[in-house]
């Protein structure tokens, strides 16, 4: 399938004009199972040995955590960064419930199914992709994320995505022999801080970026003292395509929490509120409180968002977040939140996956 750069924005609330960058590819994959496993997010692991731990998730779809006997990695868990399993071994992302890992002594990344909970532990599966080109003027150690086009690298059509910090983009096709990176340098600066993400929608070929402007639409009428507070708070700004193929922008505002500030050694970060724009094919984001059946997903993963009604017992029209060191859900009826501060070594959503 051709690989489209789809939408490259920059956005920005205040200046309906202007818009920070994304970036969706195109892949025309779709697929459904009648059997799948809910949704969920790594919770960590309870320790088995000197480097390994069974796996813990919490599926959306219920109200406690899930205790596997599915052995993991310690490595890729660990919640205190105090406490070194390898060194050498870091991870970077995830999509479609393959963590991305890079080894820091010889720059290699692979991507590795252990932390999916429909995948066997007694055979994990890890997939090397090729060794990194650096453009002129770029940098590849610093990753934004990672991104793939299908739920398995091993098939032989998957595409590859890493965005780096800067300019660079590289992809490439891991089942195929001989497999390379085809890396692509994009000048525009707001890109440069950018995630990528896959469509599914589209099925047309474009071998440039294109620059969208999006314009934004039915902006809440907000009291002064919530302007200034979104105003003084750090935002980042997600892609996400329904199943359906509606894509929805989600504004992730923060702020640094009361003291404790720090977890570990690391800045804690409080969610303050999420604002979610509809977005159509003539550049208009539409600001709603009301996506329907869905849940949006958001983590160190790829976003993806699934219809409630799969799943007996989840909720409909929120959005859920997963970070380091935060984990809060968000009612986009009434804004109000639940969940809060805590510490997450691998803060990966899982989507749903095929059971056999």
């Amino acid at each position: 399938m051709s690989l489209l750069l789809r939408r490259l924005s920059e956005l920005c609330l205040s200046k309906p004009a202007s818009v920070r960058s994304s970036l969706l590819l195109s892949n025309g994959f779709s697929s459904s199972s009648l059997l799948q496993s809910p949704p969920c997010t790594i919770i960590g692991a309870r320790r088995c040995g000197p480097y390994f731990g069974r796996l813990i998730i919490f599926n959306a779809n219920e109200d406690d955590s899930t205790y596997l006997e599915k052995k993991v990695p310690m490595e890729l868990v660990a919640s205190d960064p105090m406490v070194v399993y390898n060194n050498a071994t870091v991870t970077i992302g995830a999509s479609h419930g393959w963590v991305a890992t890079v080894n820091k002594d010889d720059g290699i990344m692979r991507l590795r199914d252990d932390l999916n909970p429909a995948a066997s532990d007694t055979d994990p599966r890890s997939i090397r992709l090729p060794p990194l080109v650096t453009l002129p003027h770029c940098q590849t150690q610093i990753i934004t994320n990672v991104a793939m086009s299908c739920s398995s690298p091993e098939d032989e059509d998957c595409v590859v995505a890493v965005k780096f910090l800067g300019p660079q983009l590289s992809f490439c096709r891991p089942a195929r022999s001989h497999s390379d990176w085809t890396n692509i340098r994009i000048e525009n600066p707001c890109f440069f801080s950018s995630r990528v993400m896959f469509s599914k929608k589209d099925d047309i070929h474009k071998h440039d970026p294109v620059l969208q402007r999006l314009r934004f639409r039915k902006l809440p009428e907000l009291p002064k003292t919530k302007r200034e507070l979104l105003d003084s708070c750090c935002i980042t700004e997600h892609l996400v395509e329904s199943p359906a193929g509606e894509t929805f922008l989600v504004k992730w505002y923060r702020k640094t929490a009361p003291a404790p500030k720090t977890i570990n050694g690391m800045v804690k970060m409080q969610t303050k509120t999420v604002m979610v724009f509809k977005l159509d094919e003539k550049g208009n984001a539409v600001y709603t409180q009301d996506i329907g059946d869905l849940y949006i997903f958001l983590s160190k993963s790829e976003p993806f968002c699934v219809p409630a009604s799969s799943f007996p017992g989840m909720s409909s029209n929120r959005v859920e977040i997963l970070d380091v060191n935060e984990n809060v859900v968000v009612d986009l009826s009434d804004y109000s939140m639940t969940g809060g501060n805590a510490r997450f070594g691998a803060p990966y959503s899982i989507p749903p996956q095929k059971l056999d």
